[in-house]
């Protein structure tokens, strides 16, 4: 008997064998992803199929010089006439059945790549009806309706519908359309949990446990279930991607997924992904415009040179959906150009074909075409940076649990924007690539709780060897797991030891500055301080190494209501609130408190300019580039083939924590001075944006620029002999 998988499996060999044997002109390009530089993406909607107008989308790609498309071809809705049971077409097909081709074709005969988007998180009654099993199930073991869309239902994203049903999809549709470079999936890795049976079955047959009914990440089921949950989509990335190429060599899978608290481990997305995508296309809450160049930091630290870009919305998409919206442009802008400055390249998002509101257009067009004007500039090879900040997803899954928001991120947050405020070009580091950490001179590691004993070997060493180490709170004080240690893996390295830590938050405790300190570099900016706001989480630790005497001391929490009680009960300690040594060649600096997290919350001046101070002292050398001058800068610089570059991008904005951007700011005159690489030249210096030659100085192997004001955004473009 021949089964439905045979079937399915005949019609897209024989649609492999027919498009393929047709003329090849316009297929993908073996090693394609690393050529596109402007993205577009188009979210079919299903009525696109009839009424997309594709020679207004072929003249706006022209002039905006978008060299890729993304564009939906299958999933919820097929917008090709497909052959496969249960993959619906679009209602508008019929009229005109060979939309999906003419859109490919258009677009390749332009030059651009094409990357074909599935979305398999949805489906119909009929798969109901027939295939019960591949819906997505709840908690209660209900089926689970579509939220938006209670007609439809949701799929389980790790049994059959996934690894058979859209399988069979990505297959038909790399077969039938050789000019796709590859396939994009969104929500790939599922709507919340499930507790359907085959999810159930294969779970059990993992570990021998039921699905777990807690978040707590302690919790045995809980934690073979992050495990196992993380190796099945692994699984699905890399089948998915072996079928493609079975098929297509040119193509590859690229899976919409990543980042510093995304699910799947970033070391190995970097090692499976030919390219990469941030998909985080706005802001909201509290957020500074500095998160879209986090975004690349993150992709870079793990995916290396391979290409990585930036989707965006152009209207308001979180945390609330209204994909036809138009925000203010300079919102767009400062996001964009805070994306391109730290290395991604610029992906739009447009949900439908059909421009309810015109706004956009121009905002987009004006990014993309300076952004091609360029291009040899934005083809970066390397970041210059001596200064990295640390992220770890272990201890955000097994130390932050559900609560990572407030245990891991909050601290790596403010951290980062201390790093903003002080014009530091930095990098992220991976926790799990340590050992490429040779090319700092300075780890950051803001709380990472969670190392393995490896990782703390790892990180001695780089501080024997000459690095430093800046660290905070509890770093190393659990293993890779989780799991509590009964002292820092680190304390040899921070010379003390942990003893208790103290039930937070603790309100109303302050730090002494002690007369010794005015004078200590640490200190700069801080000398007429008296007190300086403690943390609201402490740990009490022991020296067990010789320091100088402590800049800082502890006075322990009081009363603060009733303020008649506001009294000092204890007027001073010699208990440090900051450890400074030299442990090896390198520096260390340890803050036993959550000052990179209070900063985050608070924002008080005093633990910024002793953040930034402490960085600098740290260091221990000049910095590659130092920009005086009034505002907020996210401050970059990177070496090309033939070139350097020194990116500013002004955040400087009453909107520059909360969107949207009503208007820019131009920045008063700022002064760049730049340590040139050893043995090269300079022929020529312009600035990108503002198109002329600023005046130069040139002396002992450093160059000072003076730029006379930025708007929102400047490149300094250095070419070399």
């Amino acid at each position: 008997m021949v089964t439905r998988r045979e079937v399915l499996r005949g019609t897209v060999a024989a649609a492999a064998s027919s498009a393929f044997s047709a003329s090849a002109q316009l297929a993908a390009e073996p090693g394609w992803f690393d050529k596109p530089m402007r993205w577009a993406q188009l979210n079919s909607t299903e009525d696109d199929a009839a009424g997309m107008d594709i020679p207004f989308w072929l003249d706006y790609f022209t002039r905006i010089h978008a060299d890729a498309l993304c564009i939906t071809a299958g999933g919820v809705v097929a917008f090709y006439p497909t052959k496969i049971e249960y993959h619906r077409p679009s209602r508008w097909l019929q009229r005109r059945p060979d939309y999906f081709r003419q859109v490919v074709e258009g677009c390749r005969k332009l030059g651009m790549a094409v990357v074909a988007r599935t979305d398999p998180h949805a489906t119909y009654d009929d798969v109901y009806r027939d295939h019960p099993d591949w819906i997505a199930v709840d908690a209660e073991g209900r089926k689970r309706r579509h939220w938006e869309m209670p007609d439809m239902w949701v799929t389980c994203a790790l049994g059959p519908y996934n690894f058979e049903f859209m399988t069979e999809v990505t297959k038909e549709i790399v077969a039938t359309f050789p000019e796709v470079g590859g396939i994009f999936s969104n929500r790939w890795e599922g709507s919340g949990m499930c507790y359907c049976e085959h999810c159930a079955r294969n779970f059990r047959n993992y570990c021998g446990m039921d699905l777990p009914r807690t978040d707590n990440s302690r919790d045995p089921a809980r934690r073979n279930y992050i495990i196992w949950r993380e190796a099945r989509l692994f699984d699905l990335w890399r089948l998915w991607d072996s079928e493609i190429r079975k098929i297509n060599p040119a193509a590859r899978y690229i899976a919409n997924s990543g980042g510093a608290n995304g699910g799947l481990d970033m070391r190995v997305v970097g090692e499976l992904a030919p390219t990469l995508f941030a998909d985080r296309q706005g802001r909201s809450g509290v957020m500074a415009p500095w998160a879209n160049g986090k975004n690349g930091k993150e992709y870079r630290s793990t995916m290396g040179r391979k290409p990585i870009g930036g989707i965006f919305h152009m209207g308001v998409v979180t945390p609330h959906r209204w994909p036809d919206s138009v925000q203010n442009g300079n919102e767009t802008r400062i996001w964009v150009l805070d994306g391109v400055a730290n290395g991604l390249r610029p992906w739009f998002n447009k949900v439908g074909a059909s421009v309810h509101d015109h706004r956009w257009l121009k905002v987009v067009e004006d990014l993309y075409v300076w952004h091609w004007k360029h291009e040899r500039y934005l083809r970066n090879e390397e970041p210059v940076a001596r200064v990295a900040l640390l992220y770890s997803q272990q201890t955000t899954t097994w130390y932050g649990g559900p609560r990572a928001r407030q245990r891991v991120e909050d601290f790596s947050l403010g951290m980062y924007h201390a790093l903003i405020e002080a014009r530091m070009p930095f990098e992220m580091l991976h926790d799990r690539m340590l050992d490429t950490a040779g090319r700092f001179k300075l780890l950051l590691l803001p709380n990472i709780a969670a190392l393995s004993n490896q990782q703390c070997a790892q990180i001695r060493r780089f501080v024997e060897s000459g690095g430093s180490v800046l660290a905070t709170y509890e770093t190393s004080l659990y293993d890779e797991n989780g799991e509590p240690r009964p002292d820092f893996g680190l304390a040899d390295v921070f010379g003390v030891s942990w003893r208790k830590t103290l039930e937070g938050p603790i309100q109303n405790s302050y730090l002494r500055v002690e007369g010794n300190a005015r004078r200590h570099p640490v200190m700069k900016g801080l000398e007429d301080a008296e007190l300086l706001i403690n943390g609201t989480y402490q740990l009490e630790v022991e020296p067990t190494a010789r320091f100088d005497p402590p800049l800082l001391t502890a006075i322990p929490q009081y009363p603060s209501l009733p303020m008649e009680k506001n009294i000092w009960g204890v007027t001073k300690t010699d208990k440090p609130g900051i450890f400074l040594r030299r442990f090896g060649k390198g520096r260390v600096v340890y803050f036993p408190w959550d000052i990179d997290r209070v900063y985050w919350e608070v924002m008080v001046d005093d633990h910024g300019r002793l953040l930034r101070n402490a960085i600098d002292w740290a260091l221990d050398e000049e910095r590659p580039v130092t920009v005086i001058g009034p505002g907020v800068l996210d401050v970059t610089v990177w070496k090309q083939k033939n070139s350097m570059t020194v990116h500013m991008v002004n955040l400087t904005n009453p909107m520059m924590m909360r969107p949207s951007f009503r208007e820019t700011i131009a920045s008063p005159p700022q002064q760049v001075r730049l340590r040139l690489p050893a043995g090269r030249r300079v022929s020529k210096v312009h600035l990108l944006v503002a198109g002329t030659a600023p005046p130069v100085h040139t002396a002992g192997g450093v160059m000072t620029v003076n730029v006379p004001s930025i708007r929102d955004h400047e490149v300094i473009a250095i070419d070399f002999e």
